[in-house]
């Protein structure tokens, strides 16, 4: 029995029938009637359904399934009215049960290791604690012409204009009734026990601007900052910081980082893109006063942060500087621990080669992207660095996106 899809795209171009094969990124894989392969969206592996095109080349196409005549038994209702052919691209995989949202996650980044590294690794993505619904304590959100809060249609800069966000934190209520007016960009942050508050981006004569707001649209001071606590630490977060946006993930990234890193008294640790040092500052504690945690970041915002987080551990130095081949050079040590955490590009020209010649005896590398992961994991491969341990967490629930925390040991 065939189903319709809510809110199908305008004046599409349809394609039907279209079998849908596997999991891959930006949708499932399918076939068009002339041979080219096709991204769908809203769509599982082992549907049969109508597509209609959204962007065509002479390789491939991408669409969005607008309705399905052959059902997968893992497809389920969303959750999210925003969420259908057209609409909110924030979230992929809301119409995947959470047993086929872990297995397209491990899919991926099975085939990633394989085609990009040549590893044969079979994956098990674990779930968080917490719900899906309210758990990402980040949000970034556009604004329209009218001052509404939106979010963007997939693969595009089209705006959708929503009165409430299915995932992100409950606080979050009241920055949809408001009106940002003038704004281009607010970020909402409930970032541990203190009152939610917005960062609002404009564009002016003088300009690029940002101002903390209530998220009433009241302001308020700029020096507002949240403090969370994981583990035996309180955590000050500037608003200019970066923090994960799940809100289980500083403790699941910190739990594993610390387990697979292995630190004892006295080593010799280099945390690059260190944040506001949460991972470094307790590896500054793991080491004890005998060692020593260089922590490298280049944004000034969270290295006054890390600062001011590390305050009290002298064996803890912070850098304000960019991951290169050269800060490489400066800040590991043959024998040293190695935490990367690079954004989702990953690491820089360069600087894979610099820690191979630098030979640290292990690396723990945090990523939120496999292909990126899979890449820089091949050059390590290539300088003698073994893929010793590999953990997935789900900590992007409702998308293809999946974290990974992995470690890397020279070997003999």
């Amino acid at each position: 029995m065939s189903s319709e899809l809510n809110a199908p795209i305008e004046s599409p171009v349809i394609e039907s029938p279209v079998r849908v094969e596997r999991p891959a990124t930006g949708g499932a894989v399918g076939r068009l009637a002339d041979g080219r392969v096709v991204f769908v969206r809203h769509s599982l592996p082992d549907e049969l359904v109508s597509v209609a095109l959204t962007e065509t080349t002479s390789k491939f196409a991408r669409g969005e399934a607008v309705e399905v005549l052959e059902r997968s038994a893992q497809r389920t209702v969303p959750p999210c009215p925003y969420f259908h052919p057209g609409g909110c691209g924030g979230c992929d995989l809301q119409h995947a049960s959470p047993v086929a949202q872990a297995s397209w996650k491990a899919t991926l980044v099975e085939e990633h290791l394989q085609r990009i590294a040549g590893v044969e690794r079979a994956v098990v993505v674990h779930d968080a604690p917490s719900g899906a619904k309210g758990s990402r304590t980040r949000l970034r959100c556009a604004v329209n012409e009218g001052g509404r809060l939106c979010l963007r249609v997939a693969r595009s800069h089209d705006l959708i204009a929503i009165d409430h966000c299915w995932i992100g934190d409950e606080a979050f209520a009241p920055a949809f009734a408001t009106s940002w007016d003038g704004a281009e960009e607010v970020e909402l942050r409930a970032i541990g026990n203190g009152h939610p508050f917005a960062v609002v981006r404009r564009e002016t004569e003088r300009g690029t601007m940002y101002e903390l707001c209530s998220l009433y649209g009241e302001p308020l001071e700029p020096s507002t900052q949240s403090r969370v606590s994981v583990g035996d630490h309180v955590f000050s977060v500037g608003p200019r910081s970066f923090w994960q946006s799940h809100r289980d993930a500083p403790q699941l990234l910190l739990d594993s980082v610390l387990t697979l890193g292995e630190a004892k008294a006295g080593d010799h640790v280099a945390d690059l893109f260190s944040g506001v040092g949460l991972f470094s500052v307790p590896l500054a504690k793991r080491v004890g006063p005998g060692g020593k945690v260089t922590a490298v970041e280049s944004s000034p915002y969270a290295v006054r942060d890390a600062r001011q987080n590390a305050e009290g551990l002298r064996q803890m130095k912070v850098r304000e500087w960019s991951v290169t081949p050269r800060s490489v050079n400066d800040a590991v040590g043959e024998g040293d621990l190695v935490v990367l955490d690079p954004p989702r590009g990953g690491l820089a020209k360069g600087v894979a080669d610099a820690l191979i010649r630098r030979r640290p005896r292990r690396i723990v590398y945090v990523s939120c992207d496999a292909a990126t992961f899979a890449r820089d994991v091949k050059t390590l491969a290539g300088g003698g660095f073994a893929l010793e341990h590999l953990e997935a967490l789900d900590l992007f629930p409702m998308t293809e996106h999946v974290e990974l925390v992995a470690s890397l040991d020279l070997t003999p």
